[in-house]
């Protein structure tokens, strides 16, 4: 704890992260949270939430609903070996087989 007014929030939280950085660049982190003036743990974990925030992240329905669909089709298939070789020749002229 840096400052006393962080008392109240440290006993919400549960976890600590540990993160390691060089000595110019923890002290880069540093100047920037002294700027805003907070700590440099305040700087760091807005900085992570802004992260997060920013995050975007694709819905996995449409994903899922495009696996279940192809996965209830009846697709041919043939032994590995064969699939792989008859690909291998396609590479070769570029004539189906």
């Amino acid at each position: 704890m840096t400052h006393g007014h962080e008392s109240d929030r440290l006993t919400v939280m549960t976890k600590r992260l540990q993160v390691l950085f060089e000595d110019d660049e923890l002290a880069e982190l540093q100047e920037l949270a002294k700027r805003r003036r907070l700590t440099t743990a305040a700087w760091v974990r807005e900085a992570l939430r802004a992260a997060r925030d920013a995050a975007v992240y694709a819905e996995p329905a449409p994903k899922l609903r495009a696996v279940r669909e192809a996965a209830s089709h009846a697709y041919p298939v043939a032994d590995i070996d064969d699939l792989l070789a008859e690909i291998e020749r396609g590479y070769g002229d570029g004539s189906p087989g």
